[in-house]
């Protein structure tokens, strides 16, 4: 159980670079490389700050409502962008990732998500 709990974490991280490279490719389709740069060291200070695990200013319901938040308009970004299919994929393996994340054995093998 241990591998694939740890697999379920590693997905969970590419699902979150995913994330911020959507919202780069949201940022060159509208305004090129300056917004494409910006915008995703933007999101990872507001994902570091409220949504990942060790954030300081999260907590138990405001981590998983910056989540939902930050993966929507990733989404959402990818969809505006001209890339619906993407975007749908995205979503539909940010949900599955994430609900998979919530397993009791994959909560055990980072004991700060315990606490939370």
């Amino acid at each position: 159980m241990s591998v694939l709990g740890w697999t379920i974490l590693a997905l969970v991280f590419l699902d979150e670079l995913l994330v911020m490279a959507a919202f780069g490719v949201w940022g060159y389709a509208v305004q090129g490389a300056a917004l494409a740069a910006v915008l995703p060291i933007v999101a990872m200070l507001f994902w570091w700050a409220f949504g990942s695990p060790k954030a300081p200013y999260g907590g138990p319901v405001r981590r998983p409502v910056v989540k939902t938040i930050v993966f929507g308009l990733g989404c959402l970004a990818l969809w505006d962008a001209g890339h619906p299919g993407w975007a749908v994929a995205l979503l539909a393996f940010s949900a599955g990732i994430n609900a998979l994340a919530q397993l009791r054995f994959v909560r055990a093998l980072v004991p700060e998500l315990t606490r939370a």
